[in-house]
């Protein structure tokens, strides 16, 4: 396990560095600028623009401007934002937290919505059951998240008052009480992104189940008069999350994209909010730090992939 987990942070190390050039290289020659505001104000003198432009390195090669940024981000410096005037690395630490609650809550719905839903309608195919579950997985991903988001927020929101459509991060309550409010609040979030993926991953296992239970192997441990049940989870879930680890790993950065959109529906202080707000404001540092973070994420959860395999399945060997 050792030597592997080396050779898969050897190969990420430069993965991590070429994404970086790419995101940076694009910020940089792309169009706008982030202190246009400063251009077209009367009030700040053209010395003041020309300094500020000079400290930040604006005005330096694209080249130059990478490297500077490299090192300072290999010393803990992830730069600082032009439009909050805060350090990009103090502003994604305060998002990141409630992004982080809203995905997890959702991901674990998605979960425990797709795994016994799918699992059922596989041993069972062509039931009743499987086909309103297949029915309604397809209407399930078919909804766009901005769509079921604004129905929810019409339903339980505006028509019966029940729950509040905007996220607040500052609550006045304390104790239970603002356990409460905060499960009101996040309830909606929740369900639309839970929901959205559970539906899709249903569709996986179904199918991953569907060519595990046909194996030789599931139909002798049904002639040994093993119970249904033990055979189903021993020896059918079991090499049928291979593939499903395979697509939850591969899909949990496009989640942290997709609740982007949920954020903005939902005004979700999260660190999806705080990338839109920065692209709308050509904030690049907070932009270059965000989509890094990203990058990370998507080689740290295909690391998790290959390590869950060897548990899944002890057939797997770590070389």
């Amino acid at each position: 396990m050792g030597p592997y987990l080396l050779r898969r942070l050897a190969v990420a190390l430069p993965s991590l560095l070429g994404i970086s050039v790419v995101l940076f290289t694009v910020l940089a020659l792309a169009p706008g600028d982030p202190f246009e505001e400063l251009a077209t104000n009367p009030n700040v003198p053209a010395e003041v623009r020309q300094m500020l432009r000079a400290k930040f390195g604006l005005d330096d090669p694209v080249w130059q401007r990478y490297f500077h940024w490299l090192w300072a981000m290999l010393h803990g410096d992830w730069g600082f934002s032009f439009i909050s005037r805060v350090d990009v690395d103090t502003l994604i630490l305060q998002r990141v937290p409630v992004t982080l609650a809203v995905i997890g809550a959702s991901q674990l719905l998605a979960l425990l919505v797709a795994l016994p839903v799918g699992v059922l309608a596989a041993v069972k195919p062509y039931s009743w059951f499987d086909r309103i579950a297949s029915t309604l997985s397809f209407v399930g991903f078919s909804l766009p998240t901005f769509f079921t988001g604004i129905l929810l927020i019409l339903v339980f929101s505006i028509k019966l008052d029940w729950l509040p459509f905007v996220y607040r991060a500052d609550l006045a309550t304390t104790g239970w009480a603002w356990w409460w409010e905060q499960l009101r609040q996040s309830l909606m979030p929740v369900t639309v992104l839970g929901l959205f993926q559970g539906a899709s991953w249903m569709r996986y296992v179904r199918s991953a189940v569907l060519d595990v239970v046909r194996l030789d192997h599931v139909t002798t441990a049904r002639s040994k008069g093993l119970a249904e049940r033990a055979v189903v989870v021993k020896h059918v879930v079991r090499n049928a999350m291979i593939p499903v680890v395979t697509l939850v790993a591969l899909q949990m950065p496009a989640v942290f994209g997709g609740a982007i959109v949920t954020e903005q529906i939902f005004r979700i202080p999260g660190i999806g909010s705080l990338l839109i707000d920065a692209i709308l404001r050509n904030d690049t540092p907070v932009i270059m730090g965000v989509t890094f973070v990203f990058s990370g994420l998507v080689i740290l959860f295909n690391l998790m992939a290959d390590l869950l395999y060897g548990w899944l399945d002890p057939r797997i060997a770590f070389r």
